[in-house]
């Protein structure tokens, strides 16, 4: 064996990670268990059945319903990648996780991150077609067209996500092996590495930030026009409308508030960084399937009805 490939082996010698959790007196954890545990429930249950009952009910079957119950399919996904690792960890003594499954979450999460902004994107786009085109609306946003949308947040979201994979995997880790975080990203990981990230960690900055900001200014710039737009528009019909969209609106704030605190900013080690990534990770998709479903009508109304036919099946 060469002696540069003898140092590789030696530099690459870190296979576990030591997560450090969000705190480290232990009842404190077994609270955060029985606090984290009925929200992770919620998130899985309340977004499962938005999926359902736009998959089932006839009257959903509108672009805007198909881009709901793809927004509920993605946070199960997303909440998923991060909080049962968490909530068994906050019972374990030791938390690990192998370097390689740390990646995996890392990856995972940066997918789903992403296909969820670019999902919000295109639910603005939608409702600004619906709003300001309403004659070509069924034209504009056919069946194909919101497949199409659909795939596009997903393949956006995969192709960020192997750019950020692609910078981490080539780095080296000889210890330590103490990850400052509840789960696996980019910049506790980063700390760990045996040589200088600056300009890795400027790439990766650079990736998640032009998403993001450019994302938020389609989003404000769509809700704008919007609002101009409804000017010209009959009260109820102004009513309805901002209605959808300020379900719409609330989730983007809840979504790029806690994530822009993080991101745009030096990353530091305080506590304050975890629990903002609590919300995000843990809190915000559980409150999307309430924020929809509680100023919907229409899905309220669908799901009252197959919870009628349901429980006319069981009689």
């Amino acid at each position: 064996m060469s002696s540069k490939s003898f140092s590789m082996v030696s530099i690459n010698n870190v296979t576990e990670l030591i997560i450090t959790g969000l705190f480290q007196d232990p009842e404190v954890q077994k609270v955060c268990f029985v606090l984290f545990l009925p929200v992770y429930v919620a998130t899985v249950l309340g977004n499962g059945l938005i999926v359902v009952t736009v998959s089932i009910s006839k009257s959903l079957h509108s672009p805007m319903y198909f881009f709901l119950s793809s927004l509920s399919l993605v946070e199960i996904c997303y909440s998923s990648t991060v909080v049962p690792k968490f909530l068994t960890d906050l019972l374990a003594k030791i938390k690990t996780i192998s370097l390689k499954g740390c990646l995996a979450q890392i990856f995972f999460f940066h997918l789903l991150g992403v296909a969820e902004i670019l999902l919000l994107v295109v639910m603005a786009y939608d409702r600004y077609v619906a709003i300001c085109k309403p004659l070509h609306y069924m034209n504009i946003m056919s069946h194909q067209v919101c497949h199409m949308l659909v795939a596009g947040s997903w393949l956006g979201g995969l192709i960020h996500s192997i750019i950020q994979i692609l910078i981490t995997i080539p780095l080296p880790f000889c210890g330590p092996n103490v990850i400052d975080h509840y789960f696996c990203d980019l910049q506790p990981l980063f700390k760990l590495a045996c040589t200088d990230t600056f300009m890795e960690g400027v790439v990766v900055m650079a990736n998640s930030g032009l998403i993001s900001i450019i994302s938020l200014l389609i989003l404000v710039t769509s809700y704008v026009i919007i609002l101009v737009n409804l000017r010209n528009h009959s009260a109820e019909g102004r009513r309805k409308a901002l209605s959808t969209c300020a379900s719409h609106i609330t989730v983007v704030i809840l979504f790029f508030g806690p994530a822009t605190f993080l991101y745009l900013r030096p990353s530091s080690t305080f506590t304050e960084d975890k629990l903002v990534a609590v919300f995000y990770t843990v809190i915000t998709p559980m409150l999307n399937p309430i924020i929809y479903t509680l100023r919907n009508a229409e899905v309220k109304n669908a799901m009252k009805k197959l919870w009628g036919k349901k429980n006319s099946e069981t009689e």
